[in-house]
């Protein structure tokens, strides 16, 4: 019986009556501590009970258990036995188990320590941040599925017992390699499935017989975990009376539709363990429903799920007598059901069913699967054939209609800038973009980092805040402060995969900053600290985060954080007075209501989904050896590591568009360098020029304004548009740095003149001449190669790497 049921059907006044307690004014004395005036309030009409004493609080299944201190399994069985009048005992309901041998577990003992340890991991979910957000990112609602975390941490403190060891050495959970522990001496055991997510398999009886697990974390064992002797099915036994049976390919797909309530209510589901994972067990259990009807294959959109649905379809077409006879299936828009789901409101299931294309139908003379299921290549299947099918889908807008046609765009990176002027940050076409790919690299092995330089005022923060939005929202981690320690403070895996924005850099203090820059150097961080053990001895421990982010900073100051800028991308917000008109425009058409909000609002959720739909690769870049950066830049060695960076982030953003090696190495192309040359471009300057951005754009003001004359500060106010305080920090620095002379005394007023008149648009001119030379290299080396017959083996040993 469904535990809802059971709390539906039997009251607590019952529950009470049995074990002869009598509340008064809703009031008993609590039955867990030493209680010497009733604190424990019971709640009659809803069943409910809470001690304000000690805090117990529950519902009538939680009484019994905690009343009789038993697992959740064996109150969920006393409660049965009360709702049929029997006057069952924990003595009744453990029999069987306690009769069974530690040599023969099966059965219902094997089947009560797997549900109490779901028990367990379930609540170990609520205790896990990175639990809840990757289940979060993979749109599923733990609140409605039944999904468990292993923390790893199920066998230890109260609960460890020899049983308890005993137990999970049978299932597999734990496993003996002989480990010792050095510190207490003690035995020490390898925990299968390690920070993993878990989902129950059930048998017949609704009991839980094994479990799924899903890496939340990179493994080098692999992603895909399941106990030894798997049995059991996701997400349960299909009702007898199922008509409809939806099988998906794999668990997480099934939970996906699972949580969709119309799919839930008229629907079976049953999940496969992958393309060749239909069991014995799962065909029987079809072949015992007698009023289905209809088959429903909602397997992944690629070459083996549509191959899998052909098998499937023909093998239950010989042996499955239906009343019907139908079998259908489902063509997703993206790769499969749980990516849909994310990409899409979960509405578009529904209008998928409706357009499920059926096999063997009469319009195909039954002949085979139907000619629309074979596989077929990417270009062909593209989402862009799906147009009336995905017609009501909000996504799409009248220049927008998949994330993935978006990716397959010729002119992906100039039709994604435009997207993010939409998305509200004007001007700035190369900085946004940079900015951009900066921050979608949190989802690789090496993350970017990028610093943005500006006056105060000048729209630095929000730039940044503006990427941050386009993010999905759950990786988003936003900081006005750090303080000296806080880093080192996070959960071990708080920081993995994530996006952190700090909008002033010039409020962290210098250990603050030191730690922050070994964090994106090593991207871990090990502290020794203090703690107290279980007598309240003082001990040393060792603590380590780990930190794989992208970062945004935002600051007024240069030099000052030159160890920190040194690992990081500098861009230098425009100040010109082009871009504040264009600002002052954009802002003034706004509070008029010339502007669509929602054309903004849409735009970032559409950014959002294109981030969502992009995986990560590893990528080989075949000409990395024939491009160079100017010898006169500083920090040479770290920039030129970051140069290749980029070029590797917008290789994966066209990964749509580029030759995937058999490995899964996405092959850069040489227009990928030309984009990464052109965006970086600015931030080379920057790594070359001694002045900062903000500092160099001041400075050009002063040049052209007054060339060989002197000036004051108020004439420089004039022309620069800068206030008093701003203004004469900036003629401080120029003086320090010998570009300005200062003439005079403080008493009657210091005045300026232009000492050093460096020539920066010279720099920029022979940086982009030497760039193109190089490009054009490229160009001519990689004709050359096609043509040549060493270039064609070369070429053909590319080709063939990637068409595997």
């Amino acid at each position: 019986m469904e535990i809802s049921a059971i709390k539906q059907r039997l009251s607590l006044s019952e529950v009470l009556k049995h074990y002869s307690l009598e509340p008064k004014n809703s009031m008993l004395k609590c039955c867990w501590h030493n209680d010497n005036t009733a604190s424990l309030q019971v709640n009659l009409e809803k069943n409910f009970y809470k001690c304000h004493a000690c805090g117990k609080t529950g519902d009538v299944i939680q009484f019994i258990e905690d009343y009789e201190k038993i697992s959740k399994h064996e109150a969920i069985k006393k409660a049965e036995g009360l709702m049929n009048n029997e006057q069952l005992s924990v003595k009744n309901i453990r029999g069987t188990a306690d009769n069974l041998g530690q040599t023969d577990f099966s059965g219902e003992r094997s089947a009560l320590f797997l549900e109490n340890t779901f028990s367990y991991f379930r609540k170990a979910l609520y205790c896990s941040n990175p639990a809840k957000q990757y289940i979060e990112k993979r749109n599923l609602d733990n609140s409605i599925l039944e999904i468990g975390y292993n923390s790893g941490q199920f066998h230890h403190g109260e609960r460890k017992s020899e049983e308890l060891i005993n137990n999970a050495l049978e299932v597999g959970l734990l496993q003996d390699k002989g480990l010792i522990n050095n510190r207490t001496g003690e035995k020490g055991y390898s925990i299968f499935a390690n920070k993993c997510i878990a989902f129950p398999l059930k048998n017949k009886e609704n009991e839980i017989v094994s479990f799924y697990f899903r890496a939340i974390v990179e493994n080098k064992n692999g992603k895909h975990f399941y106990l030894k002797n798997r049995s059991g099915i996701y997400p349960g036994y299909p009702k007898s009376d199922t008509k409809k049976l939806i099988l998906t390919e794999a668990i997480i797909d099934c939970a996906s539709l699972l949580q969709i309530k119309e799919i839930r209510e008229n629907y079976s589901l049953i999940s496969c363990f992958g393309t060749n994972g239909l069991n014995e067990e799962i065909l029987k259990a079809i072949e015992d429903l007698p009023e289905l009807e209809e088959i429903i294959f909602c397997f992944d959109h690629d070459k083996a799920g549509k191959e899998a649905i052909e098998k499937y379809a023909k093998m239950f077409n010989d042996h499955l007598v239906m009343s019907q006879g139908f079998f259908s299936f489902v063509e997703l828009p993206n790769k499969d059901v749980n990516e849909t789901l994310q990409l899409h409101d979960e509405e578009i299931f529904t209008k998928l069913l409706e357009e499920r294309k059926f096999i063997f139908s009469d319009e195909e003379n039954g002949s085979g699967v139907a000619d629309h299921l074979q596989p077929k290549s990417v270009e062909n299947t593209g989402i862009s054939t799906k147009e009336n099918l995905l017609s009501g889908n909000r996504t799409q807008t009248n220049d927008l209609q998949n994330p993935i046609d978006f990716l397959q765009q010729k002119e992906l990176l100039q039709n994604l800038n435009r997207l993010i002027e939409k998305a509200g940050i004007i001007g700035e076409e190369n900085s946004r973009l940079l900015l951009f790919l900066i921050t979608i690299s949190y989802l690789n092995k090496s993350p970017l980092h990028g610093i943005v330089q500006g006056s105060s005022g000048s729209g630095k923060t929000h730039i940044i805040s503006r990427i941050a939005d386009m993010m999905p929202q759950e990786d988003v981690l936003r900081f006005t402060r750090i303080t000296e320690s806080s880093l080192y403070n996070w959960g071990e895996f708080d920081l993995f995969q994530k996006i952190i924005i700090i909008e002033d850099l010039d409020g962290l203090k210098e250990d603050a900053l030191y730690a922050l820059r070994e964090f994106i150097s090593n991207q871990v961080l090990r502290s020794s600290v203090t703690i107290k053990d279980k007598k309240g001895n003082n001990k040393s421990s060792h603590k380590i985060v780990k930190g794989q982010f992208s970062s945004l900073s935002a600051t007024t100051k240069g030099e000052l954080y030159e160890d920190n800028m040194n690992r990081s991308f500098i861009v230098a917000i425009n100040e010109s007075e082009e871009q504040t008109e264009k600002i002052i425009s954009y802002q003034n058409r706004r509070n008029a209501g010339e502007i669509d909000r929602s054309v903004q609002e849409k735009a970032i959720g559409f950014i959002q989904k294109i981030v969502r739909n992009l995986k990560h690769y590893e990528v080989i870049n075949p000409y990395a050896t024939q491009i160079q950066l100017p010898n006169n830049v500083k920090n040479k060695r770290r920039l030129n590591e970051m140069f290749q960076s980029i070029i590797k982030q917008i290789t994966i953003i066209h990964q749509y568009q580029r030759r995937v090696a058999s490995d899964n190495y996405l092959i850069t192309e040489i227009e990928d360098i030309e984009n990464a040359v052109e965006i970086l471009f600015e931030s080379i300057i920057l790594k070359i020029d001694e002045l900062d951005g903000s500092l160099r754009q001041f400075f050009e003001k002063l040049k052209k304004a007054f060339k060989e004359e002197s000036f004051t500060r108020f004439d420089a106010m004039e022309v620069t548009g800068f206030k008093k305080t701003q203004l004469q920090f900036y003629l401080n620095d120029l003086v320090r740095l010998e570009y300005l002379k200062q003439i005079g005394f403080a008493n009657k007023g210091f005045k300026y003149k232009i000492s050093y008149s460096d020539n920066i648009q010279k720099v920029r001119k022979d940086l982009k001449e030497a760039f193109t030379k190089q490009l054009e290299e490229l160009k001519v080396n990689a004709t050359e190669h096609k043509r040549t017959p060493n270039g064609s083996e070369t070429n053909t040993r590319i080709l063939t790497k990637s068409d595997e």
